[in-house]
């Protein structure tokens, strides 16, 4: 995998969200828009070098640490939902973690079920990289934590990736759209 950590085409970059008296620097913008983007079902493997190799994605439904899980979870999103919209963010804090509320809604491929899922999600950020070390997605601004949940969620994050293709270069992630 190429280590070229050049800004990737992020949608909307210039259309984020902050709350009064937060303000985003290009790098922060840069992430935060990557997030946005995954969140939206439009991963890419340029987006996806923002992140450590050993970094974490969290929600409700798994616990996907380092690169081979992480990356599944983002790309099983377009295999999952035939739409994603987003229907609202704003980042509410500036630090470690980068904070926002997202709200986006999902249709599931094949029986047209929609949810909408209101979340919590904060970016933690490698200081000396400067690349995503964890990203919590808390919906309901919640996170469960109990050890029978957990064991789901562990669950999860081993089995996606060996039913969600990832692609192995950036032309093979054109070629997708991506």
């Amino acid at each position: 995998m190429s280590s070229d950590t050049s800004r990737p085409h992020i949608e909307n970059i210039d259309k984020i969200q902050t709350a009064p008296g937060v303000s985003l620097d290009e790098h922060q913008k840069t992430l935060v828009g990557s997030v946005l983007d995954l969140f939206a079902g439009r991963p890419s493997l340029a987006k996806l070098r923002l992140w450590s190799d050993e970094g974490t994605f969290e929600d409700p439904i798994t616990i996907a640490n380092g690169r081979k899980q992480y990356e599944a979870q983002w790309y099983g999103l377009q295999a999952a939902f035939s739409s994603i919209e987003r229907l609202s963010h704003q980042v509410t804090h500036v630090g470690n973690p980068i904070s926002l509320d997202l709200s986006t809604k999902y249709k599931v491929k094949g029986v047209g079920i929609e949810q909408t899922i209101d979340s919590k999600v904060n970016i933690f950020v490698d200081e000396k990289t400067g690349k995503i070390v964890k990203v919590e997605d808390k919906w309901g601004g919640k996170m469960p934590n109990n050890a029978f949940v957990n064991i789901f969620r562990e669950i999860n994050s081993v089995t996606v990736p060996l039913f969600i293709g990832v692609p192995k270069t950036d032309e093979e992630d054109r070629k997708r759209g991506n």
